[in-house]
């Protein structure tokens, strides 16, 4: 009976599939408390894109709740060190009319970032990635007035899924 149940014990514990759910749960390290996210630097050129991006990125961290964070990378437990390296705006559809395309009606956006995430201290980051990008589309009316104000739109959209998914990107292992 006790070799059965033994043979039983070992083989439950040797048949499992070795499986397991990727992105489960933060995998921060636990010491990290406050974290600093200073303004990322601006290789674009593109007025007031860091500002906006650094503040969507600040408010996706906040929104995790275990976080303190601070614009100043002193005094934390580690620093989201950004670069902006491009934005790139480009026509994907177009207006057809009598079979020419005539104007472009739809854009993409395309934002790329040098990303480091790293404790204080350490030389060694938790996460980074030299080519991280996020891309958005969308649409302008026959308005030519109104397309700036689409485009900002679309940067607000950009930024925030911009946030949303570096943020999970390093604190989800993903």
């Amino acid at each position: 009976m006790i070799r059965l149940a033994s043979a039983l014990i070992l083989a439950l514990t040797t048949s499992s599939c070795g499986y397991a759910l990727v992105g489960k749960g933060v995998t921060t390290d636990a010491s990290i408390r406050k974290i600093g996210v200073p303004m990322f630097r601006d290789r674009t050129g593109k007025a007031g894109l860091d500002q906006k991006v650094t503040q969507k990125v600040i408010e996706e961290l906040l929104k995790r709740g275990r976080f303190d964070v601070v614009q100043q990378p002193t005094d934390v437990d580690a620093v989201v060190d950004g670069e902006l390296t491009a934005y790139i705006v480009v026509p994907v559809g177009f207006t057809d009319e009598g079979g020419a395309r005539t104007q472009p009606n739809r854009y993409a956006v395309t934002l790329s970032a040098r990303i480091r995430y790293a404790k204080t201290g350490s030389t060694e980051a938790l996460w980074e990635n030299d080519a991280f990008a996020f891309r958005e589309e969308y649409d302008v009316t026959e308005d030519p007035s109104a397309f700036f104000h689409q485009e900002e739109q679309a940067l607000d959209r950009l930024s925030a899924q911009f946030a949303r998914s570096l943020v999970a990107a390093m604190l989800e292992a993903f």
